[in-house]
């Protein structure tokens, strides 16, 4: 993989208030945000596209744009072969890029190791990679899977408890892995089943009771709820996103795993958790071929999610984690949603 020197600076919009209206060159125009947000907007690099999957490393905010590949590392229309890994600083200056051969589904900071963990191709022709920003000329290594067993490809990888999960996507049925956990070792990303496609979960909604077979036909994103969640706190979530719902696996990857199913009233991608009430949201909006940093009234342990209707525009919702009801966020309704994040702004 080359790296691509970094680019001249594209210098973030002012921040918007109500009265005020959000663009910036070359991007376009959307409505204003209602009060109390407020939006600061940057658009792509150059001819870098469809921004998806974000993540944080130290100082640096990083986003895969997919530049139009398709899900099983298909061309483009225009040709285009590789997605793009853009890092930018939290004031939005972008600094250096690398491209990545294929489609970026899943891109996850490792911070134990410095370095982002990438997956390719969520349908299929699937492979794994990882990206260290201060490994200057090797900072790319490209990984072949063993054990990938589900007949699909692989989407989001997330460090849980120090162990590197994967999910499985677009399985061939309801009876393989979900997730698995993947070992690095050479050039080799050996994976094991934590859980299954048909495993048996407790049923979390409010007033329900016992338990139910799982059939998953959609794992998609996966994160870590964090401690300030009321719920769940500290397991491991997976977004099964044609399902409507979430997966909390207590103790992941133990014997003492446990699985409780929250059924959804709508599709959801990514899901992001505040862990204070003084943090900014990232967004990618594929849409509009931006990435937006959103400051407001968020509170420690609100969840956020990215809804995804079959026949309109994602958009940015409260996620209840009780009911699984998913409330649309009032003002910010304009930003077509994909990648969440929240981080600080140290």
């Amino acid at each position: 993989m080359d790296i691509r020197p970094s680019r001249k600076p594209f210098m973030l919009g002012a921040a918007l208030s109500a009265a005020a209206l959000l663009s910036c060159t070359a991007v376009p125009a959307i409505a204003a945000p209602a009060e109390p947000y407020t939006v600061k907007s940057f658009a792509a690099v150059g001819s870098e596209s469809k921004p998806d999957d974000i993540t944080r490393l130290g100082n640096n905010i990083y986003v895969a744009f997919q530049n139009g590949v398709g899900p099983m590392g298909e061309p483009s229309a225009s040709g285009a072969t590789a997605s793009t890994i853009q890092q930018y600083s939290l004031a939005g200056t972008p600094g250096a890029s690398w491209t990545i051969t294929g489609k970026i589904d899943g891109l996850h900071a490792d911070e134990a190791g410095q370095r982002l963990l990438v997956t390719t191709n969520e349908d299929g022709n699937s492979a794994f990679h990882t990206v260290t920003p201060a490994a200057g000329a090797t900072a790319v290594k490209d990984y072949t899977y063993t054990g990938l067993t589900h007949g699909g490809g692989t989407d989001t990888a997330t460090i849980y408890q120090g162990k590197i999960f994967i999910t499985a996507s677009n399985p061939a049925d309801t009876t393989g892995p979900a997730v698995y956990q993947a070992t690095l070792s050479g050039s080799t990303a050996a994976l094991a089943p934590v859980f299954t496609d048909n495993a048996t979960a407790a049923v979390a909604n409010t007033g329900s009771t016992g338990t139910t077979p799982l059939a998953l036909t959609d794992p998609d994103s996966a994160t870590v709820v964090p401690a300030e969640s009321p719920r769940f706190k500290n397991q491991f979530m997976l977004a099964s996103q044609g399902d409507q719902q979430l997966i909390f696996a207590d103790r992941a990857g133990t014997p003492q795993q446990s699985l409780q199913v929250l059924n959804l009233n709508g599709q959801v991608d990514d899901t992001a958790f505040a862990t204070t009430s003084q943090q900014t949201l990232w967004i990618t909006d594929p849409d509009h071929n931006t990435v937006h940093s959103v400051t407001g009234p968020f509170t420690a342990g609100q969840a956020l999610s990215t809804v995804t209707p079959d026949t309109a525009p994602d958009y940015l919702a409260s996620l209840d984690l009780s009911t699984g009801s998913l409330t649309p966020v009032p003002g910010l309704s304009s930003i077509h949603p994909k990648g969440l994040l929240f981080t600080s702004a140290q």
